[in-house]
């Protein structure tokens, strides 16, 4: 299969906005990594306008250009020319759409300083966030249990809100609910927890929607090393070694297992 112009702009977003889920795309199939940039690099451009400006009407307002694009391919009508859009209303059906459009809508949580209100706050918002998204990237690649693309999602977007920590702090933001290092160990627990129940069902998993659930090759160790040594999220040193990422990456490419 052959990129065009606009999904090769799509893979150099992805390569440069999210290395790890560039990696995770291209240990899938061809097939699989046209359906998966576009969804990804919508989730880059998603994520970072809130940051674009201090000024959050214009934040808010480029948050609802996505939400408008999403329901021009939400509802078949004509679709806006763009090197993400485009390729992005090849992939997407209506329940695709709806799921990212919560994604785009919990993003406005990045748009102020608030904290958040509670546990039930921040698990929703990685929910809405990174499952939402595992969601709308399972339904592309023909279809996945809800549950498994939900918990395998919360899994892999905890890991990186957790690796996010010190930026967000830097930026003036109050990141966890409880940033205590029995409570960042507890938080990792219940990552894991969510992980071993989209373990559970893998089965469940039809083998073209796998590639999506690359994405959390990672989740597993460092939600481990953040329960063990909590201190590794508030500096910055959630990470694993090169050799062992690269080793899980690809038995996760070759086994279908995350």
């Amino acid at each position: 299969m052959e990129f065009d112009d606009d999904l090769t702009a799509c893979a150099q977003i992805v390569e440069r906005g999210d290395p790890d889920r560039f990696a995770a795309t291209m240990a899938a199939p061809v097939e699989a990594r046209a359906v998966l940039f576009p969804i990804y690099a919508f989730n880059i451009e998603v994520a970072r306008a809130p940051w674009l400006t201090q000024e959050s009407m214009i934040a808010e307002m480029r948050l609802q250009w996505w939400r408008d694009a999403l329901e021009e391919i939400r509802t078949g009508g004509t679709v806006r020319r763009h090197e993400v859009v485009t390729p992005l209303s090849r992939v997407l059906d209506a329940e695709s759409a709806e799921a990212l459009d919560r994604l785009v809508g919990a993003r406005r949580w990045d748009v102020y300083r608030d904290a958040f209100e509670d546990a039930e706050h921040f698990d929703r918002y990685i929910d809405e966030t990174s499952g939402h998204l595992m969601l709308a990237c399972g339904r592309a690649l023909g279809g996945m249990p809800e549950d498994v693309a939900m918990n395998a999602g919360y899994a892999a977007g905890l890991v990186q809100f957790l690796r996010a920590v010190p930026e967000l702090e830097a930026q003036g933001r109050i990141p966890l609910v409880d940033g205590r290092a029995e409570a960042v160990t507890a938080l990792a627990r219940s990552g894991l927890e969510r992980l071993a129940k989209a373990r559970a069902q893998l089965d469940a998993v039809p083998k073209a929607a796998r590639p999506a659930l690359l994405a959390a090759w990672q989740a597993g160790p460092l939600l481990e090393l953040a329960a063990k040594e909590p201190a590794r999220v508030a500096e910055g040193q959630l990470q694993i070694s090169e050799f062992r990422r690269r080793a899980r990456l690809m038995r996760a490419a070759l086994t279908g297992r995350i």
